[in-house]
């Protein structure tokens, strides 16, 4: 069984948008057997350019019942079926979030007619429902509202199933495409044969139509994406790229596992209408191997910058979200404190780090190894003296007992140690290649660049591995990388000069 559904909503945004109409046609592989379709009380005000393109006005919601009040209907009327929709995504994650606030957790199989669509009617200019049936003949009655869209969803559906029924039965022997498979579908007889006056064309068990459970199987793909292009995504470490229709590059990421990273990207559930039409463009997939985790890392974010894919405008701004701060105080004391980047707008981290809980620990570590105050970072509240100053490891600044301009000098040391522990190093990583290996170079603080070498490669100047790479910008985002990285417990090895 398939519940086909369409929704109107008071926007693109399901975690802050309400749904406002609701459709339901039950089809059980041959006909609609039952139906249902309510407006529904958002409980706030339908912006005017929605009720513009839906003609749902606030007036003619006041009295609908709140979605509450039709959830046990929803759950009724779809258990044990395929949740079927138009860019199935939108509607089902607008439904998820609806019965998540009531504390349900509301969990179907899906199936996309849009995909199905390509699938089986490949080559039409649009894909939209609207002009989707209006291509193919299918009346569409009530286009923006959910009973129109369900019931001409419905239709789309059936033809879809028969479609396929064809192309997997006689259709096949006879050598017919797709096209021709649904000129005899308008015509109403199966292929191959014209059924006598009045008879209807049978169609097959649900069960069997391969076609359909491929497309519920494929259905948190992206439309354009088959599970070829998927499947043949590598297991390995390196950049992807995603493009859409005209080759342009909109999406740029990394993974330590390409194919188990792009399956979470299809996995999730989009939250806004911005993010389904990310989805919904990506048209190919392309990668390069990288072998080190740290030189996928630095690569991608030399792409991003030379390419400035659509979709990764902010990436940089989440990956170090929280850092150490500076600001000098009424009495001259420099003091050090951690904090969260977006509290501190316009003021720049002197390093960046991944959460505040990182924050702090590195900020604590910088204090025991310089002798800094407690309490002038921020780590130990208090009105008299810190902790340190008790067991006679701080000299005194809480108290105003060391002159700033001696416990200046330490933090100043201490932000030196900010950049990286040594000057010149090379990390020496894995390749893409069991032969191969790679080098990460920087000298004195200044990132060079990345590349790779034959795992005979030996060398003790560092001129033969300056040689050995491809020169890259040096910027504060890959210094923030190498840092991060080196922190972690990597497996490279790392190479001091």
């Amino acid at each position: 069984m398939y519940a086909i559904i369409d929704l109107e909503t008071t926007g693109g945004q399901p975690a802050q948008d309400r749904i406002t109409e609701i459709a339901i046609y039950i089809h059980d592989g041959e006909k609609v057997v039952d139906e249902f379709s309510s407006l529904i009380n958002p409980g706030r005000s339908i912006p005017f350019f929605i009720t513009q393109l839906t003609g749902i006005t606030d007036d003619m919601v006041r009295e609908a019942p709140r979605f509450h009040e039709v959830a046990r209907k929803v759950v009724e009327m779809t258990e044990g079926c395929v949740f079927v929709a138009h860019n199935v995504r939108f509607d089902y994650s607008f439904l998820k979030k609806e019965f998540a606030d009531l504390g349900y957790n509301y969990s179907r199989k899906t199936l996309c007619t849009v995909r199905l669509s390509r699938s089986l009617i490949p080559g039409q200019p649009s894909y939209s429902l609207g002009k989707l049936c209006q291509n193919i003949g299918i009346e569409l009655n009530g286009r923006h509202r959910a009973a129109g869209d369900a019931a001409a969803t419905a239709v789309l559906f059936g033809r879809l199933l028969t479609i396929s029924q064809q192309q997997e039965a006689p259709a096949a022997a006879a050598g017919l495409s797709p096209a021709e498979a649904l000129a005899v579908v308008d015509a109403g007889a199966p292929a191959g044969r014209k059924p006598a006056p009045g008879t209807p064309a049978k169609q097959p068990s649900p069960r069997k139509i391969k076609a359909v459970q491929e497309a519920i199987k494929t259905a948190l793909l992206p439309p354009n994406i088959t599970p070829g292009q998927v499947a043949a995504l590598p297991h390995e470490t390196g950049v992807y790229y995603f493009h859409n229709e005209a080759g342009e590059v909109i999406y740029v990421g990394k993974s330590i596992n390409i194919y188990k990273r792009i399956q979470q990207h299809f996995a999730v559930d989009y939250k806004s209408r911005k993010s389904i039409e990310f989805k919904n463009s990506i048209t190919e997939i392309t990668w390069e191997l990288t072998g080190s985790e740290l030189v996928a890392l630095l690569y991608e974010s030399h792409e991003i910058k030379r390419l400035k894919p659509l979709y990764n405008r902010a990436q940089r701004r989440s990956v170090f979200p929280a850092g150490i701060f500076l600001r000098t105080d009424e009495n001259g004391y420099k003091r050090l404190y951690y904090g969260r980047a977006d509290d501190h707008a316009g003021s720049h981290p002197l390093i960046a780090l991944g959460d505040q809980y990182k924050a702090k620990g590195f900020l604590f570590h910088k204090v025991a190894k310089f002798n800094l105050c407690q309490k002038l970072c921020d780590l130990y509240k208090t009105q008299g003296a810190c902790f340190d100053y008790q067991v006679h490891r701080c000299q005194g600044a809480c108290l105003g007992l060391e002159p700033a301009e001696a416990y200046n000098q330490r933090v100043e040391a201490a932000i030196e140690s900010f950049t990286y522990e040594h000057g010149s190093f090379v990390v020496v990583g894995t390749g893409r290649r069991a032969d191969e290996k790679s080098l990460v170079v920087v000298e004195n603080g200044r990132y060079l660049g990345f590349g790779y070498v034959d795992e005979t490669f030996s060398a003790r100047r560092f001129e033969h591995f300056r040689e050995a790479i491809k020169h890259f910008n040096d910027n504060k985002d890959v210094q923030q990388i190498i840092r991060q990285y080196l922190r972690t417990k990597h497996p490279d090895k790392v190479q001091v000069f």
